[in-house]
C-alpha cells in the first residue's frame, strides 16, 4: 500500500455528535440532517466503538476519491490538477461556453 501526504487548505468542520439512545429517538431527523447538509453525525456508544451516520452520496464520493488516490501516478496528476485549479485567474466560464469550447453543441450532420 502507498502512503500519499495530501496538504488541501479546507474548512475543518466539526461533526455533530449524539448519543445512542438520542440517535434512536430522533432517527427519521437525524437522517434528514445528514442527508441535507451532507455533514456526518458521530454516534457515541457506551461499552462499544463510536460510529457514523454518513450520507450514501457522501461515502460513495469518499470510496470513489480513495480509490482514485490509491495509484501513486494518479494520485500525483489528481493533486497538481488541483493545485493548478487553486492557484489559477482564470474567469469563471458558463457550461454554455464550455460546450462550444469542446464542440458538444454543434448538431449531428
Amino acid at each position: 500500500m502507498y502512503i500519499i501526504t495530501v496538504h488541501v487548505q479546507a474548512e475543518v468542520i466539526m461533526p455533530t455528535v449524539t448519543t445512542y439512545t438520542n440517535a434512536r429517538a430522533t432517527l427519521a431527523a437525524l437522517c434528514e440532517e445528514v442527508s441535507s447538509t451532507r455533514e456526518p453525525v458521530i454516534i457515541r456508544r457506551r461499552n462499544a466503538a463510536d460510529v457514523a451516520l454518513v450520507s450514501a452520496d457522501e461515502l460513495e464520493s469518499l470510496l470513489e476519491t480513495a480509490h482514485l488516490m490509491r495509484s501513486p501516478k494518479n494520485a500525483e496528476r489528481l493533486l497538481a490538477a488541483l493545485s493548478r485549479a487553486q492557484t489559477s485567474k482564470l474567469p469563471p466560464s458558463t457550461i454554455e461556453d464550455l460546450r462550444n469550447e469542446i464542440g458538444l453543441d454543434q448538431k449531428a450532420e
